[in-house]
């Protein structure tokens, strides 16, 4: 959003308070409210006073798209309830097409570094998820077993609207089931799981060069990933 776009900052200071069914986001004493116009209130204290340092962190404008925390509230209050059951077939999708399941069919270096990166993770959602995926070489498609991806469905019905909510986001940013239930179940930090997902990218990087442009996108996702780590460790 452009700078001179922005609302300005209405406020002085965000606080927390406890309330009957957690810890609300409160601006000068007033709690803040979702879109929908529900109070923005967090399971835990963490989670409220990591949001709140959010708010308290703009400037003389607020920089609405980069408040990802708030965002992420907004959407495990608004929207995740009503649609829990779509966001654990997204996640089951995920993992059909996971990325750690397609491997390289040449430099064998890449494919080397590609399974360095991902088989302790497939095995991992193997043996502690019951989600066993099957690597392919190349990028056609191969179907994953039905079980596995029940499986993922299972789990995702089984988390609350604020694991579900960001477990999906970190599908999204991974691109990989396995590694965001990796991240979800605290086996592996966000930043380690970013790292892992663009094994591909860092090796067009080491053969070609870098842009700008694509700076900055990795730079975004670097920053969503310490988001999403701060997330989860807020829900502990």
């Amino acid at each position: 959003m452009d700078k001179t776009n922005r609302p300005k900052r209405f406020y002085k200071q965000a606080g927390i308070a406890q309330t009957e069914t957690g810890f609300a986001v409160e601006l000068d004493g007033r709690s803040i409210k979702t879109p929908a116009k529900a109070a923005l209130t967090l399971p835990t204290e963490a989670l409220a006073k990591a949001i709140a340092a959010e708010w308290d962190a703009q400037g003389e404008t607020l920089d609405l798209p980069a408040m990802t925390l708030t965002r992420l509230a907004n959407v495990a209050l608004d929207r995740t309830p009503e649609t829990r059951a779509d966001l654990a077939d997204e996640l089951a999708r995920y993992a059909g097409t996971d990325v750690t399941c397609y491997l390289a069919e040449a430099p064998t270096e890449l494919r080397e570094r590609q399974e360095a990166a991902w088989k302790p993770w497939r095995d991992w959602a193997g043996q502690e998820l019951d989600v066993v995926l099957v690597p392919v070489i190349g990028l056609m498609a191969s179907p994953q077993p039905q079980a596995s991806l029940e499986a993922v469905r299972t789990h995702a019905l089984g988390l609350d609207d604020f694991r579900l909510t960001a477990l999906t986001w970190a599908c999204s940013l991974l691109g990989s089931a396995v590694l965001a239930l990796a991240v979800e179940r605290g086996q592996l930090s966000a930043t380690e799981a970013l790292t892992a997902s663009v094994v591909d990218e860092d090796w067009q990087i080491e053969q070609w060069g870098e842009d700008e442009e694509a700076r900055q996108v990795r730079a975004a996702r670097a920053d969503d990933a310490r988001a999403l780590q701060l997330w989860f460790e807020s829900l502990a």
